[in-house]
C-alpha cells in the first residue's frame, strides 16, 4: 500500500511538524524503489528528466533562498550523471508528487545549513543510478556488456569500438531499465564539476527578471488580499466595522478568517491595504499588556543565580573548584530579540474548492507548507498541493512557521474557485515574527597561579525555541538545541576548549513571545558570550589571545586550524595600524569550524570596521565560489544584529515595524571580507550560517583591543564609544 492511500491529514500535519526545523533531525530517504512509473519517457528516474534534444532537467527538493543550494545539488547530481553541465536547469518536484510517490524525493525541509549536507548521498546516487541506467540502455542496444562503456559529458562510448551515442537518444529506453540495487560514488578528488566555482543557475533569470517570486505571481482571475493581525501577543479581534471600507475602490470582502485576524480582498493589493488602513478595528489586547523588554530582561536576570538549571555540558566539579579558587573572572552578557526581516514580505496565493486547494509559495518546507494548506482547507492532504516558488529570504521564518499559507487558504476559502494573492505588508510581518529569542549569560572561572584556566560556570538563562516550536524535540524538560556549539562531543556543534572543570547549564526562562529559528540559531549569542569572555580571560592572565586559545584549543585541531588561518589572513603577528584593533572568534556549529579575526577603530565616537578575514572548514566543498557568497552575506546579516538589530517589547506588543526602527547594514558600512576556505576532508558541514556566530565577537574583541571598552550587551547601537 502507498503512502498516499494510507496517510491521514492529522498524521501527515504531525508527521511534517516534527521534520521541520532549523535544527531538524535527518533521516533514511528511499531511492528509486517503488516509486510511482515515470509519467514521462523522458524522466530517466525521479531525479533526472533528459530530453531528446540532451537537455537535462534535474529535480531539486530544496529551496533556493538565494544561499545556492539549487546550484549545488545540481552539481552534485550531474557530477555522478557526467552529464553536459551546459546543458543543465532545475525543477522543484511538488510535495504533493513527493507524497505520492512514497517520498522519493526525501526531506523537502531547508534550514539549519542541511539543504547540502544533509541530502548529498542521495542525491548523488540518483546521478549515478541514472548513469548506470543510460548506460544499460546503451550497451543493450549495441548487445554489448555494459562494463565495456562508459559516460562523460552526456555521451556514452563503448570503448572497444568506440561506438558513441548521446543521453537523448537513450533515455526513453533507460527509464525502462531497472535500477541497480546499488551504485558507487565517486571520490571528491575525482570531481569535474562538483568542487568547482560554476557560476549559479539562477543568476541570469534575476538580472533579466524572468525569476518569478511570490510577489510577482499572476493567475488569471486572480484577485488580492492584505491581512492585519492583533499585534498583541495573546490578544485578539474585538470588533471591526467593515461597512466603513466595503464600498472602497475595488474592495471585494473584508472578513474575519481567525480569532485574531481581518482579512481584505480587492482588485489589487494596493486597493486592498488602502482599506484595511481605513478599517476601524477596536483588539482585545489580551493578557501580556503589561509585559516588557524591561520586564522580560528582569526575568531573564532572576535565572542566572536560580539554584535550579537544566545540565548539558559537564567536566570535573566546576562548582567545587570555583569555590576553592584564588583567582575567579565573573561577566554577564545579553543578547536582544532579533527579526527575520525577510527582503520579501510573507506571501502565499491560494485556489479553494471544495475539491481541491492549490497554494503557489516562497516556502522552506514544501511539506509543511501542504500540511498548513490541507489544516486550514479541511481537506484530505491527497486533494491539496503546493507550488514552491523561490524565496525572496528565509532566514528560517518560512520553515516551521507556515501561519501566512494557512491564513491565504483561510482566505481563498472565501471565495472559492477564485485565486487569491495575500500579501503581509512589511508592519504585519515585522510585528508578526517568530523572533529569536532574547538570554542572558553568566560566567564564572578560575584561574591558577600559571593563569591557566582551571574552571569555568557558563549558565545561560532565556527561551527555549523548541518548548514552544517543536516540543517533542525536548530531552526531559531539557532544549538541547540551546546549547549549539557547546555540547562536549557531536557532529552539531561542539565546544573546542579542553577546560578542566566545566560547566555549562541552562535556566529556561519563556516570556510571552513567539520564539523561531532565526538563521544561525543559537550559535550566535552561545559564539558571543563565549567568544567575548575567553578574551576576556586572557587579558586577565595577561596573554595575547591567540596564545591564550592556542593552548584551550590544543586538543582541537579543526578548530585551531580555522583559528590560525584567520590570524595569518589578518596579520596578528605584526603591529595594527595606529588606531586599529584586532579580535579574534572561532566556533563549532551546524557541522563546519568557523573563524574570524577583525580590524576596527574609533574616531570621534564613530566605530569603522575595516576588514575581516574568515575561515571556513566545512570538510568537502561543493562550490568554493557560493562558500565565500555565504561567508560574506553571513557577515552581512550578522553584523547587522551585531550593530543595530534588535525588538523591544512594550505593552505586550514590538515596538519596532520596519526598517526605519530596525535598521541593516547598508553597502557602504560593509566592511572588506576575506574569505579563506580550508576544507579537511571526511564530513559534510554547512554553510549558509555558522559564520554569523563569529561576526558579533570578533568585532565585539576588535573593539576592545582599539579602545579598552568591553561590550557585553547588544546591539553595538545602545552604547557610546565616544
Amino acid at each position: 500500500m502507498s503512502m498516499a492511500t494510507q496517510v491521514s491529514r492529522r498524521s501527515f500535519l504531525i508527521g511534517s511538524a516534527s521534520a521541520i526545523g532549523g535544527l531538524s533531525l535527518g533521516f533514511h530517504v528511499p531511492f528509486a524503489e517503488g516509486a510511482a512509473p515515470a509519467k514521462t519517457a523522458a524522466e530517466v528516474n525521479a531525479w533526472v528528466v533528459i530530453q531528446p534534444d540532451d537537455q537535462v532537467v534535474i529535480r531539486i527538493a530544496r529551496s533556493e533562498m538565494g544561499q545556492g543550494t539549487l546550484t549545488g545539488l545540481a552539481q552534485l547530481v550531474a557530477e555522478e550523471l557526467e552529464c553536459d553541465w551546459s546543458k543543465v536547469t532545475t525543477e522543484y518536484p511538488t510535495p504533493g508528487q513527493n507524497l505520492a510517490r512514497d517520498r522519493v524525493w526525501g526531506n523537502f525541509s531547508t534550514g539549519g545549513s542541511r539543504g547540502i549536507r544533509e541530502s548529498h548521498e542521495y542525491v548523488r546516487k540518483g546521478g549515478a543510478t541514472a548513469r548506470q541506467m543510460l548506460i544499460s540502455a546503451a550497451a543493450a542496444e549495441w548487445k554489448v556488456p555494459a562494463s565495456e562503456c562508459v559516460a562523460a559529458n552526456s555521451v556514452i562510448t563503448h570503448k572497444p569500438s568506440n561506438r558513441k551515442v548521446t543521453f537523448g537518444k537513450v533515455a526513453t529506453a533507460a527509464a525502462k531499465v531497472t535500477p541497480p540495487k546499488d551504485v558507487t560514488l565517486k571520490d571528491p578528488k575525482d570531481w569535474k564539476i562538483a568542487g568547482k566555482p560554476l557560476p549559479r543557475l539562477d543568476t541570469a533569470d534575476k538580472l533579466t527578471g524572468k525569476q518569478i517570486y511570490g510577489t510577482d505571481l499572476k493567475l488569471p482571475g486572480m484577485l488580492n488580499a492584505t491581512v492585519r493581525a492583533c499585534p498583541y501577543f495573546g490578544g485578539k479581534v474585538k470588533s471591526f466595522d467593515a461597512s466603513a471600507v466595503s464600498k472602497m475602490p475595488g474592495v471585494r470582502k473584508v472578513a474575519q478568517i481567525d480569532d485574531t485576524t481581518i482579512a481584505i480582498i480587492a482588485d489589487t493589493w494596493w486597493q486592498a491595504k488602502t482599506a484595511m488602513d481605513a478599517l476601524p478595528i477596536v483588539w482585545d489586547q489580551g493578557p501580556n499588556t503589561g509585559v516588557s523588554s524591561e520586564s522580560i530582561a528582569e526575568m531573564l536576570k532572576g535565572g542566572l543565580d536560580a539554584k535550579d538549571a537544566f545540565v548539558q555540558t559537564t567536566v570535573g566539579d566546576a562548582p567545587a573548584a570555583l569555590a576553592g579558587a584564588k583567582k575567579t573572572i565573573s561577566a554577564v552578557y545579553a543578547y536582544p530579540y532579533q527579526n527575520h526581516a525577510t527582503m520579501e514580505p510573507m506571501n502565499a496565493t491560494a485556489l479553494y474548492t471544495p475539491q481541491k486547494c492549490e497554494v503557489w509559495v516562497p516556502t522552506q518546507n514544501g511539506e509543511a507548507s501542504l500540511a498548513a494548506a490541507a489544516e486550514a482547507a479541511g481537506l484530505p492532504v491527497q486533494q491539496c498541493e503546493v507550488y514552491k516558488l523561490h524565496l525572496g529570504g528565509g532566514f528560517g521564518r518560512r520553515g516551521n512557521f507556515q501561519d501566512y499559507v494557512h491564513q491565504s487558504v483561510l482566505i481563498a476559502k472565501q471565495m472559492p474557485g477564485t485565486p487569491i494573492k495575500m500579501i503581509w505588508t512589511r508592519e504585519e510581518d515585522m510585528l508578526h515574527g517568530a523572533y529569536h529569542p532574547t538570554t542572558q549569560c553568566k560566567f564564572t572561572a578560575s584561574l591558577d597561579d600559571q593563569n591557566n584556566v582551571t574552571a569555568m560556570h557558563m549558565r545561560i538563562s532565556g527561551q527555549s525555541i523548541l518548548a514552544a516550536v517543536r516540543p517533542e524535540g525536548m530531552q526531559g524538560g531539557k532544549d538541547p538545541a540551546v546549547f549549539q556549539g557547546l555540547n562536549l562531543t557531536g557532529d552539531e556543534g561542539h565546544i573546542g576548549y579542553t577546560i578542566p572543570n566545566l560547566l555549562v547549564d541552562h535556566a529556561m526562562r519563556n516570556p510571552p513571545v513567539p520564539p523561531g529559528f532565526w538563521r544561525g540559531v543559537n550559535l550566535n549569542q552561545n559564539a558571543f558570550y563565549l567568544e567575548s569572555f575567553i578574551e576576556e580571560l586572557a587579558h586577565a592572565a595577561g596573554q595575547d589571545p591567540l596564545v591564550f586559545r592556542r593552548k584551550l584549543l590544543k586538543n582541537h585541531p579543526k578548530h585551531l586550524a580555522t583559528l590560525e588561518a584567520v590570524a595569518k589572513g589578518i596579520g596578528w603577528d605584526t603591529p595594527a595600524p595606529k588606531g586599529v584593533g584586532r579580535g579574534l572568534a572561532q566556533i563549532m556549529g551546524f557541522g563546519s569550524y568557523v573563524a574570524a579575526a577583525a580590524e576596527v577603530s574609533v574616531t570621534n565616537g564613530q566605530m569603522k570596521i575595516h576588514r575581516i578575514v574568515a575561515a571556513t572548514d566545512a570538510g568537502h566543498v561543493v562550490n568554493p565560489a557560493q562558500v565565500e557568497r555565504q561567508v560574506e552575506g553571513s557577515f552581512v546579516y550578522g553584523l547587522s544584529a551585531a550593530l543595530f538589530g534588535e525588538c523591544t517589547m512594550q505593552g505586550g506588543r514590538m515596538v519596532e515595524d520596519n526598517f526605519h526602527t530596525y535598521q541593516v547594514m547598508r553597502m557602504a558600512e560593509m566592511p572588506k571580507v576575506e574569505t579563506h576556505i580550508v576544507p579537511s576532508g571526511g564530513f559534510w558541514g554547512g554553510v549558509g550560517e555558522p559564520t554569523i556566530a563569529v561576526a558579533a565577537p570578533a568585532v565585539i574583541n576588535a573593539l576592545f583591543a582599539a579602545t579598552g571598552k568591553r561590550i557585553r550587551t547588544l546591539p553595538l547601537k545602545k552604547h557610546s564609544l565616544a
